[in-house]
């Protein structure tokens, strides 16, 4: 299946394979994106704050009480923002189409 990653400046996207049943964390993280994870995907941080496109946002579960209080700390929020962490790939989201929030930063590649 395929997921693309809307750069946070707008200007480029990076599109990448990934399979059914993966977490789309993981996913970034191997693409490269400015996603730092700090928690590990344990929904103790919003270091992994994504938008995603709102063809797909209806299509994933709702949110739980604890990712939209992780959601809260997260800088750029907007009503389509998830945690990547707690997106895991479905046949559904072929194609997904995510963005980076201008806001996002990754102290690992230090950008």
């Amino acid at each position: 299946m395929r997921i693309t990653f809307v750069h946070a400046d707008g200007d480029g996207e990076t599109q990448v394979e990934a399979a059914v049943g993966d977490n789309l964390l993981t996913v970034a993280q191997m693409a490269l994106m400015p996603l730092e994870g700090t928690c590990e995907g344990q929904m103790a941080c919003s270091t992994c704050h994504v938008i995603v496109d709102k063809e797909y946002f209806d299509r994933l579960p709702s949110a739980s009480d604890m990712e939209e209080d992780m959601l809260d700390l997260a800088a750029g929020v907007r009503r389509t923002s998830r945690l990547a962490c707690q997106i895991v790939l479905t046949e559904e989201l072929d194609g997904l189409v995510v963005k980076i929030p201008t806001e996002s930063r990754n102290m690992q590649l230090g950008r």
